[in-house]
């Protein structure tokens, strides 16, 4: 398969900081996936979530707030309590809505403390198996022999499903029509049988698919504050999580590559990916609907 630009990030935040306890935690901590169930973000809270609960010995709950490209969870956390009982799995959108979005009342690097880079992911190309072309090469011909007539899938506007595609859509002069759906499960109950034709989704939640043979792999994207207690210790237990044989392979079958290092260099991730997607955004005219 091809490679082009670069991987995305899904990485483990905490709400706003305050002083947390040295206990900590010494009740269940509500750990929000933005999206709806079955997708990238959704898996990987809830194997990060039984791995904290599991070593940290309180419940680890995941909680599903679906909506507003992912504005909609984060606004959640940003909004609860301050005291570390309150965490958010962020990925790209959060980067990407940062520009996409013109009045969110919020600031993500602002507004959230990071606590560790649990892993990068890819985005796949993928389309229905029933699709003429095999290569990006004969997708590309195919495309453009066919204007406008490929229905690209992503799990939204503004998301890096979908701005993975546009900037595929730039790269290779293909016209495709963009079809939003809400996260990128609901989509393959239309991509499997060919109602849409191609998606670029996070690896994770598609890899089943394309290891059982219901969708076909054309391409991957690649490339290499206070309460610190509470930080330090999550930090600690998802660096271990990324050090455990059964964790890692976990991960690996996901297709995805550990992150890990400091809270610090977490941080570094959020500005760097705001930064890279801004600059997608803005030159693909994407729009926020």
């Amino acid at each position: 398969m091809h490679r082009f630009i670069r991987s995305a990030a899904f990485v483990l935040a905490l709400a706003v900081p305050v002083l947390a306890a040295a206990d900590y935690p010494t009740h269940a901590v509500k750990v929000v996936s933005p999206y709806p169930p079955g997708g990238t973000v959704d898996i990987l809270s809830r194997i990060i979530s039984g791995w904290l609960q599991e070593k940290l010995g309180q419940p680890f709950v995941v909680e599903n707030k679906a909506g507003g490209g992912n504005n909609i969870g984060t606004e959640y956390v940003i909004k609860s309590a301050p005291d570390g009982y309150t965490m958010l799995l962020v990925n790209p959108a959060n980067g990407i809505n940062a520009t996409l979005y013109k009045n969110l009342p919020f600031n993500l690097v602002r507004d959230l403390a990071p606590v560790a880079g649990l892993i990068r992911v890819p985005n796949v190309m993928e389309v229905t198996v029933s699709f003429p072309a095999k290569t990006v090469a004969e997708f590309i011909a195919y495309c453009k022999a066919n204007p406008g007539k490929i229905n690209m899938a992503s799990s939204g506007s503004g998301t890096s499903v979908h701005l993975s595609g546009e900037l595929f859509k730039s790269m290779t002069g293909c016209n495709m029509l963009h079809v939003p759906y809400k996260g990128s499960g609901p989509v393959f109950a239309d991509l499997i049988p060919g109602v849409v034709h191609v998606m670029f989704d996070n690896l994770p939640a598609s890899i089943g698919y394309i290891r059982g043979g219901k969708l076909r792999a054309l391409a991957v994207t690649s490339a290499e504050r206070s309460p610190r207690e509470a930080i330090d210790k999550i930090n600690a237990a998802v660096n271990a999580a990324l050090a455990d044989p059964g964790m890692l392979k976990r991960f690996t079958e996901l297709g995805g590559k550990p992150m890990g290092g400091t809270p610090e260099d977490f941080g570094k991730v959020i500005v760097a990916e705001t930064a890279k997607w801004e600059k997608v955004v803005v030159a693909s005219g994407a729009k926020a609907e």
